[in-house]
């Protein structure tokens, strides 16, 4: 079943569309939504009403919880939205659709609404599903996987090159997402050339030369000061003609970001962010990670200058701003932690991040509970018990630090980096709790392992 465009809907329904857009310029999100699920349900391959209900729902309950978040009503609506994808899918999608109006990022459901639509035949839609999974949770990998293989399963092998690269900026020995993107930029430059086509001529490999040097400059990762800029000047056009294009907007952020440019990038990545309504967390966080960059590399200037002029009339004066410039990015790194909290309050990665930042600034006591919850997520559960420990620790709890840290040291197989880590700190929790035989024993197990970890082999040397 092929994606329908506003040109194919029929009057009645493209009146409807047209007040949906105009409810959403409104800021009217509840009454946008309510105009869009009787049209989707009548053409659910109309994938652009499909993203503007989406928008409208995240801009709708922006800052609450999912409404259906952790009621037994959502594993019941789930229940009979998965008997309807056999037998019906055009419904399932519908019913999916109605949970995802007061919880549009709810993983369960939108996995519901990607079966649905592949059973439906609108692979677009399901790969919409997935995206919009990964919007509320840019950091689960496993999503993006699937993402990837869907994209390359219908034939789009260039999206999933870029799938592949986000997931390796997450975890970059992940040797699953190197070969995927290896496979797939293969596929996709196959693909560009024409070669894979039997019928493809000299003719059709050649024709349009400029566009195709375009596309090539635009693909290239290393350019330079003059390709960058001639690519700004086609986008600078581009954007003047439809000042809504979060596309170009993005791609001229990407652009000043290779020239080291970080405020205009900072701006057009804001500007991008801006477009969405703020829902596209990728382009949200990309403007925090740069605005990061920006005091680091301020700190990092004045930093030098102090090191290499100690005797300068300016050093005073420079650190004096290096000491404001740190307090000022903690501040940012803190409001911007807070902030992602509060537009996803289930994401627990996004409740670890802030548990760390609360620690580095030694507010334990406002970690703890972030931590706590960040336990939960699979991915962060031992790092978090390393924090718990350390906020316990710092707060002299030494019998639940010691508590957590054996709980994770349980749960740690190999004698790892971070298994020697959690140990070594177990046991200076038990040397402060005066239990000097629990605090050597810990110490052994590394010793066993690793003669040169730290100041391991004095402690155990020392205890004979």
């Amino acid at each position: 079943m092929a994606v329908k465009t506003e040109k194919d809907l029929p009057e009645q329904f493209r009146a409807t569309w047209l007040k949906a857009m105009s409810a959403m310029q409104l800021r009217n999100f509840g009454y946008a939504v309510q105009l869009l699920q009787p049209l989707l349900k009548a053409h659910p391959e109309f994938l652009a009403g499909r993203q503007l209900a989406r928008r409208a729902a995240v801009s709708k309950n922006t800052g609450k919880k999912g409404a259906f978040s952790g009621l037994s009503s959502t594993s019941f609506s789930a229940m009979k939205i998965q008997g309807l994808i056999k037998k019906d899918p055009a419904a399932a999608m519908d019913a999916a659709e109605k949970i995802l109006e007061n919880d549009p990022y709810n993983p369960q459901v939108n996995q519901l609404l990607r079966e649905a639509a592949l059973a439906a035949n609108i692979p677009e839609v399901a790969a919409f599903a997935l995206e919009t999974i990964i919007e509320g949770q840019p950091r689960d990998t496993k999503v993006l996987h699937e993402l990837a293989r869907h994209h390359m399963q219908q034939g789009h092998p260039q999206k999933a090159v870029e799938v592949y690269g986000k997931i390796t900026d997450i975890t970059p020995n992940d040797l699953a997402a190197i070969k995927g993107g290896k496979d797939a930029a293969a596929a996709a430059s196959m693909q560009k050339g024409g070669w894979e086509r039997e019928d493809t001529t000299y003719r059709d490999l050649i024709k349009d030369k400029d566009q195709a040097v375009s596309l090539e400059q635009q693909s290239r990762v290393v350019r330079s000061e003059e390709m960058i800029e001639q690519l700004l000047e086609g986008l600078r056009a581009r954007i003047e003609r439809e000042p809504e294009s979060v596309d170009a907007a993005r791609k001229i952020a990407e652009l000043f970001e290779q020239k080291d440019d970080l405020e205009n990038a900072t701006n057009w990545y804001n500007y991008a962010a801006g477009l969405t309504g703020n829902s596209d967390q990728a382009l949200v966080r990309k403007v925090s990670d740069l605005r990061l960059k920006q005091f680091d590399v301020a700190i990092k200037a004045r930093e030098d200058f102090v090191a290499e002029n100690p005797d300068s009339e300016e050093t005073a004066q420079y650190k004096t701003e290096l000491d404001s410039l740190r307090v000022q990015r903690g501040e940012l790194l803190l409001d911007e932690a807070n902030k992602r909290v509060e537009r996803n309050p289930t994401d627990l990665q996004a409740r670890y991040e802030l548990g760390e930042i609360l620690v580095n600034m030694e507010r334990y006591q406002e970690a703890i509970p972030e931590l706590q919850k960040a336990r939960m997520n699979p991915n962060a559960r031992i790092r978090s018990m390393c924090l718990l420990g350390q906020c316990f620790t710092a707060r002299n709890m030494y019998d639940l630090a010691a508590k957590t840290l054996s709980d994770a040291v349980s749960e740690l197989t190999a004698m790892d980096a971070v298994k020697k880590d959690v140990v070594y700190n177990l046991g200076l929790v038990y040397e402060k709790m005066g239990d000097k035989e629990k605090s050597v024993g810990c110490m052994k197990q590394i010793y066993e392992v690793d003669y040169g970890y730290r100041d391991v082999a004095t402690r155990v040397e020392s205890s004979y």
